[in-house]
């Protein structure tokens, strides 16, 4: 069986027919004949769906709001949420303030743990200032003592850390194997389902950054939740892969203090605190996480190349859209890009996927390059096209008032954008294409173009003419 995705082969291979992962496939042993039970509560029976009553049960509200929001509003009774992340970004601490915050409100919390004893337990607790009263703490990765636990005690949260360590005694093979870990997290759901009791999941990663286990894991639960940030750093962030109960493009913003992990209600303060106004390469643009728009900075390097080939360097941008972005720069604008090695970072640990984010990296790559800083009160946004144009994005009022909010002046907008954006008192500067966008950007690339023509329909000859 492939430890990947869960695939089963009669014979031991190299390499996984379904998947394509190498030396992945196990031996198990099957079990015959093997019992299954429906996850849902009672006897199953067809209903028409308009007949069936909605359960209006109050979600569980966490003390972390960032938490709620990336939940859709709280835990919803009887969901199983996977939480996964590299060791040490701090998912047992993240679990444990959440267990404890839920027991402070009258609430009783199981929390099981197979890889600490209860000593361990309860000296993170203590140095996280953390009472522990009303959290029941279980050390035990036999599954069926877990689930005679939990029918005695019936709380209100399941805490499971983590879901590799948990063995049934159906399964022969280890713990951890695909066979253990789809076993286990199936028994967990079908009682979850039964008592409409939450149940929070900690899943190791691979080296890959994928969930540890069989795949099919992700597809059983509810609630796939991804903690990212540096085990260095101090920054985390908490992003929904999977939500059946809510949007799964709103993040949560932490950081790591003494106390364990503490909300960040102003994240664009966050991604700006340590941003210089005078260095080259820096831009700042809007992004929209979720329903929330978010500031950050765009930080390029470009440096003349001592190898074949020159670099491409991401961290928090799509690689394959910077890829585009050089492109476009260097065939529309005449920037020769190709012996340059290029470097492209957003700090703070945020991933941005959106293509919102192409103008702003655009002009940090050409102020780089030309080693002039841009405008530090003027954001940029905006989609760039493979023909130099700039393309409209969504929300765009919403940006611009989160700007005007943190002090911005003036935002580069595309052009065919500029009548239906709303300016809440900051400047627009609308652009038809790249070449627009950086001679409104760069002070210098300004003044060598005082004498050319300004118009929307400017030419794309025009454009390569300023930066030859």
């Amino acid at each position: 069986m492939c430890e990947e995705c869960g695939a089963q082969s009669a014979k031991w291979e190299g390499r996984c027919s379904q998947c394509g992962e190498w030396n992945t496939l196990t031996e198990t042993a099957l079990q015959q004949n093997k019992r299954h039970f429906s996850v849902a509560a009672g006897p199953s029976q067809v209903e028409e769906l308009s007949s069936i009553p909605l359960d209006m049960e109050q979600r569980l509200q966490m003390s972390f709001q960032e938490f709620n929001r990336v939940l859709g509003g709280g835990l919803v009774p009887g969901a199983m949420v996977l939480m996964s992340g590299e060791p040490g970004v701090g998912k047992s601490t993240l679990l444990l303030q959440t267990s404890a915050a839920l027991a402070g409100q009258g609430h009783k919390v199981l929390y099981v743990s197979g890889e600490e004893s209860s000593n361990q337990v309860r000296m993170r607790a203590q140095r996280l200032n953390l009472p522990g009263k009303g959290v029941y703490f279980l050390s035990e990765t036999q599954l069926e003592k877990i689930i005679w636990e939990m029918d005695a005690l019936r709380p209100s949260l399941v805490v499971v850390d983590s879901i590799q360590t948990m063995t049934t005694g159906e399964i022969a093979s280890a713990a951890g194997s695909v066979a253990q870990v789809r076993e286990c997290a199936r028994l967990i759901t079908e009682w979850a389902k039964e008592h409409a009791v939450p149940v929070l999941l900690a899943g190791h990663v691979t080296k890959d950054g994928a969930v540890a286990g069989p795949r099919a894991l992700e597809h059983m639960v509810d609630v796939v939740l991804n903690l990212e940030g540096d085990a260095m750093g101090i920054y985390r962030i908490l992003r929904a892969a999977k939500n059946r109960f809510g949007p799964t493009n709103e993040i949560g913003v932490f950081q790591m203090g003494q106390l364990g992990l503490e909300e960040v209600t102003e994240p664009s303060l966050l991604f700006l605190s340590s941003r210089r106004k005078d260095v080259p390469g820096s831009t700042v643009t809007v992004t929209m996480e979720g329903s929330r728009p978010l500031l950050v900075e765009v930080q390029a390097l470009t440096n003349l190349t001592v190898f074949p080939q020159p670099r491409r360097t991401t961290s928090g941008v799509d690689f394959q859209r910077l890829l585009l972005i050089a492109a476009a720069a260097s065939k529309r604008l005449g920037i020769p890009f190709g012996n340059q090695d290029i470097i492209v970072n957003i700090p703070g640990g945020l991933r941005v996927k959106e293509p919102s984010v192409d103008l702003s990296v655009a002009l940090a790559l050409i102020s780089s390059f030309r080693n002039v800083p841009c405008d530090p009160w003027t954001v940029a946004i905006g989609e760039i096209g493979l023909g130099g144009e700039l393309r409209g994005v969504p929300h765009l009022a919403r940006r611009l008032a989160e700007a005007k909010r943190l002090g911005f002046h003036r935002a580069i907008v595309p052009w065919v954008q500029s009548g239906e954006a709303t300016d809440g008192g900051i400047e627009l500067i609308a652009a038809a294409t790249l070449g627009q966008a950086v001679r409104r950007m760069l002070p210098r690339a300004r003044q060598d173009a005082e004498e050319m023509r300004e118009t929307a329909d400017l030419g794309m000859e025009e454009d390569v003419a300023l930066f030859q």
